[in-house]
Order: structure tokens, then sequence, then C-alpha cells
């Protein structure tokens, strides 16, 4: 059998010498009795695949830690968050804060909102909830960058959806407007809740609710 020794001299020395000086990194030498060695190299088809498989194991990690950077806020945290008199327009309007709900990051930004008492001020009929966001967001197909919000909605014509209204809390300037959907199967009626992206990446608005997909900040 020849030794490593003998085989470098021979690559060295041989009529492949050009062949093997620099390997091909997914070439492969194998061993055969009687004959040497043989140089084996993997589909290119094969190579795609391991790369692809490779890629996806590298990214999974990073998609997951994504998801589990959201949670759900606690009551402690959003009640030190959101104002009891939120400034919408002109006018402070009252909040229930028992209605509220949001997520938090691990960086300590959260997107969170809460129902507004708006009987007396002139945003009676025109908002509903006021949303502070401190991470880019898009909910329908809106993007919102981080900054304080009202919406309000409407029923659509069909009766199957509501029409949700985004408007700037400080100048009462329309953003955009996203559709919400009846939660198919049984929930629990909630005047607001946001999910954690990690479950369901919903804004629950009563028995509907708009996705909402973060962005990078």
């Amino acid at each position: 059998m020849m030794s490593n020794r003998e085989f470098q001299q021979d690559m060295n020395q041989g009529p492949m010498r050009h062949k093997f000086r620099v390997p091909h990194p997914w070439r492969v030498l194998v061993f055969v009795p009687r004959v040497g060695y043989h140089e084996s190299r993997p589909a290119p088809f094969v190579n795609r695949s391991l790369l692809s498989a490779l890629f996806l194991l590298l990214l999974c990690p990073f998609m997951q830690a994504q998801k589990s950077a959201w949670r759900q806020a606690t009551d402690a945290e959003l009640a030190s968050l959101l104002p009891a008199r939120a400034p919408v327009e002109r006018e402070h309007i009252e909040t229930e804060m028992r209605t509220a709900s949001g997520i938090v990051n691990s960086r300590g930004r959260y997107i969170a909102g809460v129902v507004l008492l708006t009987a007396g001020y002139s945003a009676d009929g025109k908002y509903s909830h006021y949303l502070i966001v401190q991470a880019p967001v898009r909910i329908g197909k809106i993007t919102l960058k981080p900054g304080d919000y009202v919406f309000g909605w409407t029923r659509t014509q069909a009766g199957d959806a509501l029409s949700v209204h985004f408007h700037e809390a400080s100048t009462g300037a329309l953003v955009g407007t996203a559709e919400a959907h009846r939660i198919a199967g049984t929930s629990r009626v909630e005047s607001l809740h946001i999910w954690p992206p990690g479950d369901k990446a919903l804004i629950q608005i009563g028995r509907f609710a708009i996705p909402y997909e973060l962005a990078e900040e």
C-alpha cells in the first residue's frame, strides 16, 4: 500500500500533478484496491442542496429569536407606559386602563394600546383607541413608524369586517386604513388585544383582528 509520503510525491511528480496540486474543495480522494486513489466529486445538485440546507439551519434560529424577542407586556409595564389621559389633537382624553394590551421586546420597545373614553370630547365617534408604537410595524397594508397614534373603526357594508382608520394622535392626520376580519372559531371577546408575534401576530378588536408584521428597526 502506498504511504502518505509516497502519495504526495506521486501527485507532485506524476502526470496528474497540475490537477491535484490545488484540490477542489468538493473533491474527495477515495482509495480503491488494485487501482489506487480515485478522485470523486459530488454531483452539482448535491452541492446546492447541502448549501441550501446549511443556510436554512443557520437562518432558522435567527427567525425564531426574532419572534421570541417579543412577549406580552405585563399590567404594571402597561400602566407605566400608557397615559391616564392621552394627548389627542388638542384634548387630553381619559383612557380605560383595564383594557390596555401590548407587547415588548428585549430592547424595551413597546407596541401598546388602550381604549379611549371619548364621551364628551370632540373625538367621540371618531376614535376608539390610543396606540403607542416604539418599533416599526406594518398593520395590514399600513406601515407605522415609532410614534403615537389613535384609531377608530366602522363596520363594512357587508358587516363581516371592520374598516379601521389610523391617525396621528397629535394632529389627527390620516395615516391609512386596514380591514379587520372576524376571527375564525371561538375566541374571547376583548376590547383590545395585541398578541405577541410568536403566538398569532394579530391586533384583536372585539371579535375581529388585523394581522401585523414587525419591521426591522
